[in-house]
């Protein structure tokens, strides 16, 4: 059955001040598709999920980064998330394989952003967050053919993004989980073992 793959990360001395730089830092590092089927678009929320979008904002093709997080920026506040909706290219099954752009969220939340629900109880919600879509992409499944190779391709990617943020960003802890809670790294030796 397939499952949402997250990746959670929690930085060092996070701030209302800083976050938003940091946000900017992570779109920077992020691999966009060069062409996609439809626009990407940035949303603002305040307080927490169940209150209306403060701005929606379209970004054509290609995306730059900077010109995203200064149009975040004018809604700077600590108790906001900004998710940007965009794409970015996945080896995808149908008749063949073939690179496709594949829908991805990125996500900062506010210190005093009330629905971040990641974390042990009691601990701090998380500040950044990467909705990578499902999880099938990135496991091999034994009746595709070849799909070992082109579900490693697409890890390969995950893993060199999740690289770069630790490199460029003060991550303090970081988190690769699953929407039902389930544990990725365990599917994926099952799936390797099935083939």
């Amino acid at each position: 059955m397939a499952d949402h793959l997250y990746y959670s990360c929690w930085l060092r001395n996070f701030s209302a001040l800083n976050m938003l730089r940091q946000y900017g830092k992570m779109l920077e590092l992020f691999p966009f598709s060069p062409q996609n089927p439809a626009d990407s678009v940035l949303r603002v929320q305040a307080v927490s999920t169940a209150e209306p979008v403060l701005m929606e904002r379209a970004f054509l093709d290609p995306i730059e980064a900077k010109e995203v997080a200064a149009a975040a920026e004018e809604f700077l506040h600590d108790d906001c998330a900004y998710m940007f909706e965009t794409w970015w290219g996945l080896w995808t099954y149908e008749k063949d394989w073939t690179l496709q752009p594949a829908r991805v969220t990125l996500q900062c939340f506010g210190p005093r952003f009330s629905d971040s629900p990641v974390g042990d109880e009691g601990a701090k919600a998380e500040h950044l967050r990467v909705d990578f879509g499902l999880d099938t992409w990135f496991l091999p499944q034994a009746e595709l053919p070849n799909s070992a190779w082109y579900a490693r391709s697409n890890l390969k990617g995950l893993l060199k993004f999740v690289h770069s943020l630790d490199e460029g960003l003060p991550v303090e802890r970081r988190a690769l989980w699953t929407e039902t809670g389930g544990n990725f790294a365990e599917r994926l030796r099952e799936a390797a073992g099935e083939l």
